[in-house]
């Protein structure tokens, strides 16, 4: 390795190669089964967390206050290592130098000490192995968490306070989940699935779909039975799914279904209800974002497994916003000032990119920008953290669209449109991130499952320079991230004799390995807790620390787009009149007047 490691790692002029001694190597099997038997929970890492900021501000203090102690290259550094596995940020040897507050070549050499002795692992940041990022080893983890106990009982003992019970230490919500421990690769079922044709699975044409269809050939080997895969676009793939509940016998037995879609498939017996077939706990249901799992309920019934929670965010360029002074946007204001700031046509740049176009693609847009003024598009009893929607399935609800709040949402697209491309209105899933991705678009509302096209491609502008925020809120509101993805229910129509195979494919498919493989495949969407808190799923993009943390401050939500049987017409009504507003075919007033209109005659006729 050379004597200038940020150098190396910064410039890409070479690959530094980490040192395999036997003295090392002997050190992290022990500690490998070190961290193996004690995998550090959530209070653990609050509590290291807490001795971490301590440190940092006890050696802050002793520095200032004793001008003859100089800083602590080798303790800055560990604690800014930490810092960031912990909080799950990407640290560069830039920034571990930065954080060392000595010269630049007395930093470089205590970095390349740490290097040398396994407490820094390098890791790739690209497929060219040039750039790489700096991760505290599992040497430097199991001494850190054995000094961080040391460190707390040493100062009960002497400055006093009495220890918390053991079994308050061990106690913490979520416990079961939230482990920071790596998850295991598949495991091959002890028994392969006896079923004629193989598993026959409907899913949805989208990049984490499309990486299990990649992954087949290792699913096959893992439920021992081959895997016969069909994917649709989002319309094609609903009526399909209706046309197979009409068949006597189906032909899948296992179908994605998107979430609005819970609520028709259930009243129309296209799914079965999950737990007249399965132990629904074998599945971990508290594993999964709460949102997701109860997304997937109708009626207080589960009738699929989140297969994909991909919550709609705002993808934002982090350079440009530094460039132009600007901070992330937590309001429509910040949104629509930061947006004009950065829109910039002459030079081929736009400042935002949304679902704009005709139908069901703005329908969406529509629904999740009344959740932004802090309304739901039905009349939702208001709870805590949000919106019920637990008795949806009782019906007596009706459309808001043609209130307050309505004409609020309206305006603030109008003037959205200022600052989009010029073909805003034929934009939707896929061609709203792809100029992002290209470079040509400052910001984007867009589904995680699309970070791919960003976050796998070296060559884009955006790479490694996207900011993960749930939509800024309007006045009076709170920030929401509108959960979209997939669920995988069994068909209702399923031959009995298929259904013990499909519920143990189902397991499979959903399970925390199975969601760890996607993700390592290029997946950038993901269901559980405990996959969102795996280090080696964190190292690979920042948007699992970004979800994980909406799902904890209650952020994701899925009331944006209540699951009722009569959704996707009202989505469509929504996505016509609303597009004849922004052509200028229509006032805000009176594409929100039409809106309701239909939608409530068309609730009436099904109600």
């Amino acid at each position: 390795m050379s004597s200038s490691i940020s150098t190396n790692l910064d410039n890409s002029s070479g690959q530094p190669k980490r040192p395999q001694t036997k003295r090392h190597s002997s050190k992290m099997n022990a500690v490998v089964r070190y961290s193996q038997a004690n995998p550090v929970s959530p209070q653990a890492q609050t509590e290291t967390l807490e001795m971490l900021s301590f440190l940092d501000v006890f050696n802050d203090e002793l520095e200032d206050a004793l001008g003859l102690v100089l800083p602590n290259a080798h303790l800055r550094m560990v604690l800014h290592l930490l810092h960031g596995n912990f909080e799950g940020k990407i640290v560069t040897a830039s920034s571990l130098i930065g954080a060392s507050r000595v010269p630049y070549a007395t930093a470089n050499r205590r970095m390349k000490e740490m290097v040398d002795e396994g407490l820094i692992e390098l890791r790739p940041r690209t497929r060219t192995g040039k750039s790489f990022s700096m991760h505290p080893s599992e040497t430097l983890l199991a001494q850190w968490m054995q000094l961080s106990g040391r460190l707390r009982r040493i100062a009960s003992a002497e400055f006093g306070g009495q220890s918390e019970p053991e079994v308050t230490k061990d106690y913490y919500f979520g416990g079961s989940y939230a482990a920071a421990q790596s998850i295991p690769p598949l495991r091959v079922l002890p028994e392969p699935l006896k079923v004629a044709g193989g598993i026959r699975v409907l899913v949805h044409g989208d990049p984490t779909f499309m990486v299990m269809d990649n992954l087949k050939r290792q699913f096959e080997q893992v439920i021992g039975t081959n895997i016969s895969q069909r994917a649709f676009s989002i319309d094609r793939l609903r009526e399909e799914a209706l046309r197979n509940a009409q068949r006597d016998r189906s032909r899948y037995d296992i179908i994605a279904v998107d979430l609005p879609w819970i609520g028709e498939f259930a009243e129309k017996e296209v799914l079965m209800p999950l737990e007249q077939v399965m132990d629904l706990s074998r599945l971990d249901p508290a594993d999964f974002h709460t949102a997701g799992w109860k997304a997937g309920h109708w009626g207080g019934r589960a009738y699929g497994v989140p297969a994909q929670t991909t919550p709609e965010l705002l993808f934002y360029r982090r350079d440009m916003f530094a460039e132009a002074g600007l901070e992330p946007p937590a309001t429509t204001k910040d949104l629509l000032l930061a947006a004009k700031t950065l829109h910039d046509p002459r030079r081929g740049r736009s400042g935002i990119a949304w679902n704009a176009a005709r139908g069901t693609a703005l329908g969406h847009t529509v629904l999740m920008t009344l959740a932004d003024f802090g309304q739901p598009i039905l009349d939702l009893p208001r709870i805590a953290g949000g919106f019920d929607t637990d008795h949806l399935a009782e019906g007596n609800y009706h459309a808001t669209i043609d209130t307050d709040a309505g004409l609020q949402a309206a305006e603030f697209l109008m003037e959205l449109l200022n600052y989009s491309p010029p073909d805003i209105l034929s934009m939707s899933w896929y061609e709203r991130v792809r100029p992002y991705a290209g470079g040509s678009i400052a910001m984007a509302y867009g589904y995680t499952l699309l970070a791919p096209y960003f976050e796998l491609d070296e060559t884009s502008p955006a790479y490694g320079q996207t900011g993960y925020l749930p939509h800024p809120a309007g006045p009076g509101a709170s920030p929401v991230a509108p959960v979209g993805g997939y669920v995988m229910g069994i068909p209702a129509n399923l031959a009995p004799d298929r259904i013990p195979a499909a519920i143990e494919a189902l397991t499979v498919f959903t399970s925390p390995e199975a969601q760890k493989l996607y993700v390592q495949n290029g997946s950038r969407t993901n269901s559980r807790y405990s996959v969102s808190s795996d280090p080696e799923v964190r190292s690979i993009s920042p948007i699992f620390e970004a979800v994980d943390g909406m799902s904890w401050r209650d952020e994701l939500q899925f009331w944006p787009r209540p699951p009722v049987p009569e959704i996707c017409d009202i989505i469509q009504i929504c996505g016509e009149e609303f597009h004849d507003m922004l052509r200028g075919i229509a006032t805000p007033r009176v594409a929100l007047l039409q809106a309701q209109a239909r939608a409530d005659a068309l609730i009436r006729k099904t109600q």
